[in-house]
Parts: structure tokens; C-alpha cells; sequence
């Protein structure tokens, strides 16, 4: 599958996948809203072997299917590791 991502401007490691290059018809407005400014960053084919740094391939191309985007949210800011007390 073919997409189009996109980094946010406004928060740092956010990235929207689109299945049409600035086409953002199937982005809820509020969320375009959130997340925008954007900039185009690159466009990639997409397939379930290929290795993306922190989302799984098949998930993404799901919801690019299904949705017609994807929101790769930044990392959390709290190591799986580390213990809450």
C-alpha cells in the first residue's frame, strides 16, 4: 500500500498517514485541527513485512484501509520499565 505521511508541527513525533497525498478528507476536522501545522515528510510502500520504527506495519495499513489515515502518537514519556509508586 502506498501512503503519505506527514509530521505534525505543533507536536513533537506525531506523524499522519494518508492513503492520497494531501488529502485529508477522511481526518476528523477537530483532529486536523489538533494536530496541525503539518508537513509533508515522505511517501513509503507500505507492506505487513516491512519495518517501521515504532508502529506494526499491519496495524497501520488497517486503518489506512479502513480509515483512510493513521495517527502515530509520540512515544510516552514514561519507559515501559519504570515503576509507578
Amino acid at each position: 500500500m502506498h501512503c503519505f505521511i506527514y509530521k505534525s508541527l505543533k507536536k513533537d513525533q506525531l506523524y499522519l498517514y494518508l492513503t492520497q497525498k494531501d488529502d485529508f478528507s477522511n481526518v476528523p476536522e477537530a483532529l486536523y485541527q489538533s494536530v496541525s501545522p503539518i508537513q509533508f515528510v515522505m511517501e513509503l510502500d507500505l507492506t505487513p513485512e516491512r519495518k517501521l520504527a515504532r508502529e506494526n506495519p499491519e496495524k497501520v495499513i488497517e486503518n489506512l484501509t479502513n480509515k483512510g489515515f493513521f495517527i502515530q502518537m509520540p512515544p510516552s514519556s514514561i519507559a515501559p520499565s519504570q515503576n509507578l509508586q
